[in-house]
């Protein structure tokens, strides 16, 4: 699948990250619209992916404390290998940028798709907007 990158500050990325927080957490998951955007989005970087269309239907973010957020695929896009994408052009920029491990709040289904890239998981698995999550951590 053709897929175009892209990353930035706040600023930048804030209307099409959203669309697809909104679409995804918000609407599929029933996160609380007022839980969504927090403190960390101004200070972190985000990125999002365009199909071949220019259509955002990915996006996640990085905060400056190396932690990786709001990793969310549109629901047609899902198992194409999109979140892939995001998540390793994430990695490759905490690497860049001299982080020594990265950490996340990941939902508990989606603890696989993190193993594969050597996340470990830290602790037991808590609520978080009335989903399940594990901690867990990537030392590079």
């Amino acid at each position: 699948m053709e897929l175009k990158i892209e990353k930035g500050d706040w600023k930048e990325m804030e209307h099409p990250a959203v669309r697809v927080r909104f679409m995804v957490f918000v609407a599929e998951q029933k996160v609380p619209k007022e839980e969504e955007i927090d403190a960390l989005d101004p200070v972190s970087t985000h990125y999002v992916a365009r199909d071949h269309n220019g259509m955002v239907v990915a996006c996640g973010r990085l905060t400056p404390d190396g932690h990786v957020g709001r990793l969310a695929v549109l629901k047609p896009y899902r198992g194409r290998g999109v979140g892939a994408r995001v998540l390793e052009a994430i990695l490759e920029d905490a690497k860049v940028c001299g982080l020594k491990e990265v950490a996340l709040k990941a939902q508990t289904h989606a603890r696989g798709f993190y193993e594969k890239y050597g996340f470990k998981a830290e602790g037991g698995v808590f609520d978080e907007c009335g989903i399940a999550h594990i901690r867990m951590r990537l030392v590079f």
